[in-house]
């Protein structure tokens, strides 16, 4: 039996909200697809009060920018998207074409093709995400993809060097300064002067979301990202210090992010709540992390580890801590997630931006259907036939025929009918009086 120590208030205005965003959405998206780059620039200008000449980078603007980002900072990023790289292509690797010969005379065969084009949305807002840039673009380009169109947005009105910087590294072969939905629906539709993609990925704010939403089917999308969740499962001897700083260093991303910890240990949960409400005191990022918590905290404790690994399924989290004794059986007990981090070694942290994995995941329950970014993602799955011998055409000729007969359809039918009466006599009684 559990309880909960601290919940999470209703949410009030969501509906009311999300009704605003999607109409906002609507109109952006219709512009655009009228007046093609003119409306590009016309919301760029009103909402992020930038209207460049070009919003694409040429090679000698990307390599002056790139030259005010810190070596420190350049050599960072090449060992961050190196790990990225490594992790990816072993991602690749795992996937095999093939084909096999089922039965004599038919050949079945898959191959894994790169989709063409891509479109990098990389968020800017209050965090540059640089990390993001690794994520989409590295992986892409390990999947093998032609062209990645990657749009950031400005901030304040100043280009975002270190994320330009990255998106070069990474192997952008485009790089726009243009933000929000604007710039998501630049790339799905097309304009003048940006070329339409296949597939967009990327985190972005709700006008983000939401068109990646409004525009899915038209193009391919990664998934629907909402606010980042952390989920702590921790026994009795986890260090409570480690559980309240991890909680609170997803609960920054902003003021919607759920931060749940799950605990075997009614003092531990005690005493995370109160070293949570002691560093939001003196925290940089508090105006984000502090109405997420008040908002969106909760601690619940559980009687044991497996009614825990249990509660957390159901919360289907993005990311799911493990401070316990025996992290590891954390993946044969649960299900559910979006990624695991073990041990306290292992933080949520590392993922979000240098460990290697991907951090783009699936929130608000996707993870009971669906994992994160991956290699695979860019990639087409697709299938290819070849029969080779009569006898076996004839055959299944005529069990195509008995089956779409079954379903009443005759057309299916007489491609099985043909190939059977070529290939091994059958009659033909529906034959024109021509042949």
């Amino acid at each position: 039996m559990s309880q909960t120590l601290k919940s999470a208030p209703a949410s009030t205005g969501d509906a009311a909200r999300q009704l605003d965003v999607r109409a906002t959405v609507v109109d952006v998206i219709a512009a655009i697809r009228e007046r093609g780059d003119a409306a590009v620039r016309e919301y760029s200008e009103r909402f992020d009060g930038w209207s460049p000449s070009n919003f694409r980078l040429e090679a000698d603007e990307i390599e002056k920018i790139i030259a005010t980002v810190p070596h420190q900072a350049i050599a960072d990023i090449v060992t961050v998207q190196e790990r990225v790289r490594n992790f990816a292509q072993h991602q690749r690797d795992s996937l095999h074409d093939f084909e096999v010969e089922t039965e004599p005379g038919v050949h079945l065969g898959q191959k894994n093709i790169p989709v063409a084009a891509v479109g990098a949305y990389v968020p800017g807002g209050r965090y540059p995400l640089v990390a993001s840039a690794h994520m989409t673009v590295v992986t892409a380009k390990v999947a093998g993809v032609s062209r990645v169109t990657a749009c950031t947005p400005p901030i304040r009105g100043e280009i975002p060097a270190a994320t330009i910087a990255a998106l070069h590294l990474a192997g952008a072969d485009e790089i726009l300064l243009l933000g929000g939905t604007q710039a998501v629906a630049a790339m799905a539709i097309g304009t003048e002067t940006i070329g339409k993609v296949d597939l967009l990925v990327g985190p972005g704010n709700a006008f983000v979301a939401e068109a990646k939403r409004q525009l899915f089917g038209e193009v391919g999308i990664d998934l629907f990202a909402g606010p980042t969740e952390i989920l702590v499962i921790a026994d009795a001897e986890a260090d409570p210090f480690v559980v309240a700083v991890d909680l609170l260093s997803q609960a920054e991303h902003g003021p919607d992010s759920p931060a749940v910890l799950i605990t075997t240990s009614e003092s531990l949960g005690r005493r995370v709540i109160a070293l949570i409400e002691e560093i939001l005191v003196d925290m940089p990022t508090a105006d984000m992390a502090g109405p997420a918590w008040r908002d969106h905290g909760e601690v619940v404790v559980v009687g044991d580890v497996d009614e825990a690994y249990a509660l957390a399924d159901r919360y289907a989290s993005e990311h799911v801590q493990v401070l316990t004794a025996k992290p590891r059986e954390a993946l044969e007990k649960m299900r559910n997630y979006g990624a695991l981090f073990l041990g306290e070694g292992t933080c949520v942290s590392y993922g979000d931006k240098v460990i290697g994995t991907n951090h783009t995941l699936p929130t608000r329950g996707a993870a009971n259907y669906t994992g994160g970014l991956w290699v695979g993602k860019y990639l087409k799955t697709v299938t290819y036939q070849e029969v080779t011998d009569q006898a076996a055409s004839a055959a299944l000729g005529e069990l195509c025929g008995r089956a779409a007969r079954v379903e009443l359809f005759e057309g299916h039918a007489r491609s099985g009918d043909v190939r059977a009466h070529k290939y091994a006599g059958a009659p033909l009684t529906w034959a024109p009086r021509s042949l």
